[in-house]
């Protein structure tokens, strides 16, 4: 028996898990249509593990106890969130107002993840020099199928009410325009990887200054 084929890691060049978590469905703006990298809830779940989201053993937990059924639903809920928050970014960015609806949508989802956290006294590890203290944790919600939905909220949510807003750009790359935080020091980055983005539209025009 053939065994199934490992799928690639997510491309995480936004230097956000927001930003990424956008990015997931890539080629957005072509006229062939998107490419949806949120397959299935797994996928949902590598997100967030591989983001340093959710910790490994969280992953195992969900992978291993979630229902078919709340899978389906659970990511659902994801792609919405994720289409109302590209709404709003790319609105930032284009300088327009994204629609009130996404607005909405995204506070909903943002307060269903501040409803479903708890607060606990932590205790440090022994031997470790930190104190004890209060901390928001997931709690008995930590085994939901919608944690992943309700992370991925809260990292947009501290996201999209910071200054960093200010820093949020799209590729150069009419093809591409993924997102990304503009860290540069003079906030002058123009693509998602010069690599790849950059040295393609460079490229182009040279092209087409030879062909002018």
């Amino acid at each position: 028996m053939s065994q199934p084929e490992e799928k690639q890691p997510f491309d995480l060049c936004g230097g956000h898990p927001a930003l990424d978590f956008v990015n997931s469905l890539d080629e957005r703006f072509d006229e062939r249509g998107p490419v949806e990298s949120l397959c299935d809830y797994a996928d949902l779940l590598r997100f967030t593990q591989q983001t340093s989201l959710l910790q490994a053993r969280q992953v195992r937990r969900l992978g291993n106890t979630v229902t078919a059924e709340a899978a389906t639903r659970t990511l659902r809920a994801a792609r919405e969130l994720r289409e109302a928050m590209a709404a709003t970014f790319y609105g930032r960015v284009d300088a327009h107002a994204p629609a009130s609806a996404d607005i909405r949508t995204l506070e909903r989802y943002f307060r269903a993840a501040s409803a479903h956290q708890e607060l606990l006294w932590t205790q440090p590890a022994e031997n470790s020099s930190a104190r004890s203290a209060l901390a928001w944790d997931w709690g008995r919600f930590e085994t939901h199928a919608e944690l992943p939905v309700w992370i991925v909220s809260q990292s947009a949510s501290q996201l999209m009410l910071s200054d960093a807003m200010d820093r949020v750009r799209a590729c150069g790359a009419d093809s591409c325009r993924w997102l990304f935080l503009d860290t540069s020091k003079n906030h002058t980055r123009r693509w998602c990887k010069m690599k790849v983005c950059g040295n393609r539209m460079k490229a182009r025009r040279f092209q087409a200054r030879r062909e002018a």
